[in-house]
């Protein structure tokens, strides 16, 4: 592959990234959570990635949204690690199966069942997709101080989204809905 000045997707070089970046999907949520750095300024918008760096408590740090799904999420972490980067903490909405979680609390995921296909061209699938120890403790503690309701344990992630919402409509609906009964008990 060849060397280039900027990266491909991300429009991004060395030095335009701190090691720390917070990602959430949607471009339109990234200038609110820059809005909380220090001399925070837009890098790059190339397609559904919209970087922005500034500091945070003296350290550099990123806000880079990922678009939809594993794939394009993939392609910005990729980016960014070759710009620098080497933490990394996903923001932003998600379904759920447990009904005891309500819009607006805090999920920090403390693993996930990959219940997709990107992450397959990363590891096996008996490797297990369990988040860092020491991040995860960081948000945990952090959301305790900050007195928002918090629930943490296993996500799953999965490469359709009305898949759930709709498995009647799916030729596979049965496994559909057999392995949802399975994932909430």
């Amino acid at each position: 592959m060849q060397e280039l000045a900027k990266q491909f997707h991300i429009a991004c070089a060395q030095g335009d990234i701190g090691r720390y970046c917070i990602l959430p999907g949607d471009p339109g949520r990234v200038p609110a959570i820059a809005a909380l750095f220090d001399d925070a300024k837009q890098i790059a918008y190339n397609r559904e990635f919209n970087v922005w760096t500034g500091t945070l408590l003296g350290e550099k740090v990123t806000a880079c949204s990922t678009g939809i799904g594993g794939p394009s999420a993939s392609i910005a972490m990729e980016e960014l690690h070759k710009c620098g980067a080497d933490t990394f903490i996903r923001t932003g909405t998600c379904g759920g199966i447990d009904l005891n979680v309500q819009s607006g609390d805090v999920v920090v995921a403390t693993g996930a069942i990959r219940y997709e296909h990107t992450s397959r061209e990363y590891a096996p699938i008996e490797f297990p997709a369990v988040a860092d120890f020491q991040v995860t403790n960081a948000l945990v503690e952090a959301t305790k101080k900050l007195g928002l309701p918090l629930h943490t344990g296993i996500v799953q992630c999965k490469d359709s989204f009305y898949g759930q919402h709709d498995p009647a409509a799916s030729p596979v609906y049965y496994e559909l809905q057999q392995k949802w009964e399975s994932w909430k008990r």
